[in-house]
């Protein structure tokens, strides 16, 4: 997830399918997409903020997105099961189930032990550019999934967005792994309007794993959900009967504004309360990004790019005081 793989044709600029700029209207409601100053509450409206997210979180999400690493950790580094345990003993319950990202230098320990922690799993096979390691995250996918641990297989995740291989590729993955699979529900990742654009990877899933991010798209706070609605509109236009879910969304507290887009605390909070809010009132599964803050993320994504968690980068939660044990 990075500014760049964010600045979507057709969703951001609006309908023309351009950058925003300093100047362009921000297409739902038209609010100029320039930073401005993080919200203030007072002493009542900040209490009645924290009551309201410490009861969703305790009250248990759908599912988190979970990466295992610790600080001076990241893609690459090589995961034990004891860390996995610790990690997923801290958010195991506060969510019903997990999504991961990788199969291969450990994370493929990630389904059995969520498993075995009561959650359900969303498990993913990378892709990329490397041919040898997509060969090994496909069979760890397959192994994990054969083992019994992975409820959905998601074979992808971004592959169309960074451009990193061509559709006949990323299909023959994906069937491969159907193949390989009967009765496992297998889907793919991308940016939501990705699947209007790739017509045979849509008819391809069996379920529609979408990412939806206002703030990439520079949406205002105040407008962000109900631009979030729109994404999911969207694939769900091209879904048929095919189930959709959001496999990421989230809004960090910390780091530099894009375009209306501005990181706070505040904003953070509010966007995890109003995000789910909403899909349970309309039955939404959703995914929230993500359980901890992940300082190798920088790099990619700028500052903002550590600091996506409900938990910061040592497991201690960011937001809220009174969670159940």
């Amino acid at each position: 997830m990075s500014k760049s793989e964010f600045l979507w044709p057709g969703s951001v600029a609006g309908l023309a399918g351009q950058p925003l700029s300093a100047g362009t209207a921000f297409a739902p409601g038209n609010a100029p997409p320039v930073p401005g100053a993080p919200m203030q509450l007072t002493a009542t409206q900040q209490q009645s903020l924290d009551t309201a997210f410490a009861d969703t979180l305790n009250a248990g999400v759908h599912g988190l997105c979970f990466s295992p690493y610790v600080d001076g950790q990241g893609p690459g580094t090589v995961v034990t099961e004891p860390q996995i345990r610790a990690r997923l003993q801290v958010i195991q319950n506060n969510t019903r189930w997990v999504r991961s990202f990788s199969c291969t230098d450990g994370n493929e320990l990630i389904p059995r032990v969520a498993h075995e922690c009561g959650l359900k799993t969303l498990v993913g096979a990378w892709l990329g550019t490397d041919a040898a390691i997509n060969e090994r995250e496909i069979e760890g996918v397959i192994a994990v999934a054969r083992a019994g641990h992975a409820d959905i297989v998601a074979v992808g995740n971004e592959v169309m967005l960074r451009e990193d291989m061509s559709e006949d590729k990323l299909l023959s993955f994906i069937e491969r792994v159907k193949q390989a699979l009967p009765g496992v529900r297998v889907g793919y990742v991308d940016a939501y309007y990705l699947f209007e654009k790739h017509p045979r990877i849509t008819a391809a899933c069996d379920v529609l794993l979408t990412n939806c991010y206002p703030f990439w798209e520079g949406c205002p706070l105040d407008q962000a959900i109900a631009y979030m609605q729109s994404m999911m509109q969207r694939v769900r236009a091209v879904a048929g009967d095919k189930p959709v879910i959001i496999s990421e969304t989230g809004w960090p507290d910390k780091g530099s504004a894009f375009h209306g887009a501005v990181p706070s605390k505040v904003g953070a909070m509010r966007y995890f309360v109003e995000t789910h809010a909403w899909a349970q009132r309309d039955g939404i599964d959703v995914f929230y990004f993500a359980a901890f803050d992940e300082a190798w993320k920088v790099g990619a994504e700028g500052d903002v790019g550590a600091y996506w968690g409900l938990w910061d980068k040592d497991g201690s939660s960011k937001f809220a005081t009174g969670l159940t044990a």
